[in-house]
């Protein structure tokens, strides 16, 4: 049966003690997307992933998940970088923060050198900072993804100028 409030259920034994109130646990990517598509303010839940990391409360009940794949940009694909390519929560201070540093440390123990992620102009990425962070590039705003060349039904919204960030080895 689901904790009140959980999307997710009620977390097992295979919880990994993050703090007094708060919990990493590992997520399909199937319970992440499910997740997002409930809380996401602006994005849908990605396609695909390496890897994705929830965060629960004291009650089990998840609070945020994190989904962590290949870079979206193919330039930066190069095999020793991955990108967050959601952080979702549902408010809970300090959930984003112990996600983003969660991320990491699974990436740098997978053997990537980098993890990149893109913030909104309307973000203020204090959870970004908190966790460590580093702002590497202010991107203008892109009219979005097709092309004469690949041309693409764009599912998102476009028009926002980004943020990159990055934590490196």
């Amino acid at each position: 049966m689901n904790a009140p409030g959980s999307e997710l259920g009620v977390i097992g034994a295979a919880i990994v003690a993050m703090s007094d109130t708060l919990t990493l646990h590992p997520v399909t990517l199937a319970e992440a997307k499910a997740y997002i598509e409930r809380h996401h303010r602006h994005h849908p839940a990605p396609v695909g992933h390496r890897f994705s990391i929830g965060v629960a409360d004291q009650d089990a009940v998840v609070r945020g998940v994190i989904v962590v794949g290949r870079p979206v940009a193919r330039h930066y694909d190069d095999g020793l970088t991955a990108e967050v390519t959601r952080c979702c929560t549902d408010g809970t201070r300090n959930a984003p923060s112990i996600l983003y540093g969660a991320a990491w440390r699974a990436a740098k123990a997978l053997g990537y050198r980098r993890l990149i992620t893109y913030t909104r102009a309307d973000e203020s990425g204090a959870s970004l900072r908190g966790a460590g962070w580093t702002v590497i590039a202010q991107l203008s705003a892109r009219p979005g993804w097709s092309c004469a060349s690949r041309p693409r039904v764009d599912t998102t919204e476009h028009g926002v100028q980004r943020t990159l960030w990055e934590m490196t080895t």
